[in-house]
């Protein structure tokens, strides 16, 4: 029989609809793994020029040239914010608007064209976490901004425009609307029970070991209880953090946890398209004691269609449980 669940943080309802249920061979994933080897990439290594100027880059001490670098931060050729100019926010009855004022820029990962998040070292995918973090402490400092949201689409199916593997990250002069609903949600929750939502569902994803794909010494990925999509994994730090930081000075450890879900993925599921955001709290909140900062992996296997959108349901044909059970078999066929 079908099942009705409810995500415990927002309180968002899915189906998780057993009748169609399906094991990772049913689903027919547009695999990008088959990567093109020719044509010309402005991401690659000698096509520095065909970008805007670099913000950031990160290079060996002996490598100073243009082309000596692992990883480069631009902003977005076709950016969807401007970071010049003011707000000028104004009103029309009950319309509101301001202008579209933020900062859009693009995290090169690597100069190799044919490595991805999961197949780059562990240092490389370390140091993209590393420029995540460094971009967002630097864009914090201008009052403008509330919130950054970090955000990777990796394949055409789920919104890269360029297969070079990529992330992005959007400065906004407001709180995304999806992560104000987690923090009015962990808010009412730590007003009633005086404790984090989340570190009570690690808690008791922990106590019931079900759902749980992966854990080290810090970090810990779980298959979401409601999951909107088939295989939708959630990242957290085990410990309480509410804003997104390295662990001990140091992102080995959430790099390690990120690597092994999505080799997990791209094992049961052919390397799949997907995308995944970093939730943490704003600036104006950094330090609190009700959110806690993760990261949400989101396989791009089904549709979104009409019932989806008018009633926010989402269907998932395939039950967390099974899901979390896929990877970890998954894996240890790939070990």
């Amino acid at each position: 029989m079908s099942e009705l669940r409810k995500d415990p943080i927002i309180g968002r309802w899915v189906i998780i609809s057993t009748e169609r249920g399906k094991r990772p061979s049913d689903f027919i994933s547009p695999s990008h793994k088959r990567k093109k080897t020719v044509g010309f990439c402005p991401f690659c290594k000698g096509h520095e020029f065909t970008t805007p100027n670099e913000i950031m880059a990160f290079r060996g001490p002996d490598k100073m040239g243009a082309s000596d670098w692992t990883l480069r931060v631009v902003p977005n050729k076709f950016p969807a914010l401007h970071i010049e100019g003011d707000l000028d926010r104004s009103g029309d009855g009950i319309f509101g608007r301001m202008n579209g004022i933020g900062a859009h820029e693009v995290i090169i990962e690597t100069p190799h064209h044919d490595l991805s998040l999961s197949s780059m070292s562990r240092k490389s995918a370390a140091d993209v976490l590393w420029a995540f973090y460094s971009r967002m402490t630097d864009l914090r400092k201008d009052k403008r901004f509330k919130y950054v949201l970090i955000f990777k689409n990796e394949g055409e199916d789920a919104g890269a425009t360029l297969e070079h593997t990529h992330s992005q990250l959007i400065a906004l002069p407001i709180v995304p609307k999806r992560v104000q609903e987690e923090l009015d949600a962990a808010k009412k929750y730590h007003s009633f029970m005086e404790k984090c939502i989340y570190c009570d569902l690690i808690d008791q994803e922990t106590s019931i070991n079900k759902r749980i794909i992966y854990q080290n010494t810090s970090y810990i990925a779980i298959s979401a209880y409601a999951p909107r999509v088939p295989f939708e994994t959630w990242i957290l730090p085990r410990r309480h953090e509410s804003s997104f930081m390295p662990d001990n000075n140091d992102f080995t450890y959430l790099a390690e946890a990120l690597q092994t879900v999505l080799k997990m993925l791209d094992k049961i599921l052919d390397v799949p398209p997907y995308s995944f955001i970093v939730h943490t709290t704003p600036f104006t909140e950094e330090d609190n004691s009700y959110f806690h900062w993760h990261i949400e992996i989101f396989p791009k296997l089904t549709r979104t269609a009409g019932f989806e959108w008018g009633s926010g349901f989402y269907i998932n044909p395939t039950p967390p449980e099974d899901a979390a059970r896929y990877m970890r078999e998954g894996m240890r066929e790939a070990t």
